[in-house]
């Protein structure tokens, strides 16, 4: 009895390239959640402080040692 193994066939397919117009939004809608997260984590305690009282500054405080930020 002759066993024959069969050979995967392998194709390639080309990835068509997306164009600059359909990334830029979702580039600059991030860029700008990023900033706006960095924010809090960074300078939203004290005298800058958007959000009133120290509820976001406990939100964030872990995340602002770990990060390296100065915190108290």
């Amino acid at each position: 009895m002759a066993q024959s193994t069969a050979t995967p066939i392998t194709t390639t397919q080309a990835l068509a390239p997306l164009p600059l117009r359909a990334i830029a939004p979702w580039a600059v809608f991030f860029g700008v959640l990023m900033l706006v997260l960095l924010y809090f984590v960074g300078a939203e305690q004290g005298a800058t402080a958007v959000v009133s009282g120290e509820g976001m500054h406990e939100w964030v405080h872990d995340a602002r040692h770990l990060l390296g930020f100065p915190c108290h």
